[in-house]
């Protein structure tokens, strides 16, 4: 099969982790992916969380990088606007996550941009949205975890807030932005016009919340956080993370007789469902003191005996070395030149079986500039001139992308971009 957006042509206007991470799902599914940096580099490129760096490659621009190419322009130059421009008129969507705004002022407002090509689909990727008071304000995952209600539903009582450590929040707010451009690709085809998808973090962080948040709004009640340890502010015990004699163990929604044979305890034999919610507190202490007893092993094997679902707590080594890991093909390994040996997450969806594979390496800074403006009809004089006025990044020689040697088996035959 062809890549699903092959012939789709994206320019990237993106920095941070929103952005980036968005328009690296349409790459993978084969959409040429230009990546337009100031001179130099995005962000990205020069920081990097647990300061990662790989060979002095920026393990925060390699994780959402890959599969496009690198175009350095001076957009604060009249020919690298123009430059800029040109780039926009072929395209069929522009990503941008800029503040609200931002973009606005510098001349390449929707309308505008619009105008100037009126297929084009226009996604802005923000922290707050397009209107309303908060819209110039910085968004941040953590920010927004705390303003939304996220970090109020996790941690025991008593506890501080407790966010979730990792950026769920610009992940989900990436993946609907690149729903959206999708949706609107497919309305597109019908219509012949361009759209405006817009897509936030505050947004994103509520729809994260879907299952508590609608309790919330019809007027059910949600538990305080919990002192004994259950892990929602919705469900009925057991629901959480137990101490074992070894370890820790996570079980999930068992009722009263289950327990009682699983634990040998007859004071659970008689639970009703309501009675799991109402003595929350009183079903997680107990079954905590029972946890303690025993071996993690030995409770995994008494929980297989009884069909009482759990999982046991895992760091990252013991995560990637499980065969179900694997089967998902969720690790892409690959060699890179500068960097040396890479592994990343891959793609997470599969399409006939098939994990999209990786077609370009992430490129160094402005690594395609004068491909992608010889690709606009500038000749070679046009963009040494260009260089000449600093209104694009130097001549960069990279050693062309080796496709056999790099790239795993796959069903898609994707065009050359």
């Amino acid at each position: 099969m062809t890549a699903p957006l092959s012939g789709v042509r994206v320019v990237s206007l993106t920095h941070y982790l929103q952005g980036p991470s968005c328009v690296q799902y349409l790459a993978d599914l084969g959409a040429d992916v230009i990546k337009v940096e100031r001179i130099g580099g995005a962000y990205e490129r020069h920081w990097s969380g647990a300061k990662a760096f790989i060979n002095d490659q920026s393990v925060f621009f390699l994780l959402a990088g890959r599969n496009q190419r690198s175009a350095e322009i001076d957009l604060s130059t009249p020919e690298g606007s123009e430059a800029l421009w040109k780039l926009i008129e072929s395209a069929d969507v522009l990503v941008e996550n800029f503040r609200a705004g931002t973009l606005d002022r510098r001349g390449y407002s929707y309308e505008a941009v619009k105008k100037r090509n009126p297929r084009i689909i226009y996604c802005s990727l923000t922290g707050y949205g397009a209107t309303g008071p908060n819209r110039t304000k910085p968004g941040q995952d953590l920010l927004i975890q705390s303003m939304s209600g996220l970090a109020m539903l996790s941690g025991r009582a008593g506890d501080a807030p407790m966010p979730v450590g990792s950026a769920i929040v610009d992940q989900h707010a990436a993946t609907l932005g690149a729903m959206g451009i999708l949706a609107a690709l497919l309305q597109r085809n019908t219509t012949g016009e361009g759209m405006r998808v817009d897509s936030n973090l505050l947004s994103a962080a509520l729809n994260l919340q879907l299952e508590p948040l609608n309790y919330h709004l019809n007027g059910a009640k949600l538990w305080d956080r919990s002192a004994a340890g259950v892990s929602s502010r919705f469900h009925q015990a057991p629901y959480g993370t137990f101490k074992t004699a070894d370890g820790w163990i996570t079980m999930s929604l068992s009722d009263g007789p289950t327990l009682a044979k699983a634990y040998d305890d007859e004071r659970f034999a008689s639970l009703t469902r309501e009675q799991q919610f109402d003595l929350r507190e009183e079903v997680t202490t107990r079954v905590a003191e029972h946890m303690a007893k025993r071996s993690t092993a030995d409770w995994m094997a008494t929980f297989d005996e009884h069909g009482i679902w759990y999982a046991e707590v895992r760091e990252y080594d013991d995560v990637l070395a499980d065969p179900q890991v694997e089967a998902n093909q969720s690790v892409l390994e690959y060699d890179d030149p500068d960097a040396g040996h890479v592994r990343l997450l891959a793609h997470p969806v599969k399409y006939d079986g098939v994990v999209p594979p990786l077609t370009r390496r992430p490129p160094s800074p402005g690594q395609h500039t004068d491909e992608v403006l010889l690709e606009l009809g500038y000749s070679p004089d046009q963009v040494q001139a260009l260089r000449g006025t600093n209104a694009i990044g130097p001549d960069r020689k990279v050693e062309p992308f080796d496709r056999l040697n790099s790239a795993p088996a796959s069903a898609y035959s994707r065009k050359k971009a």
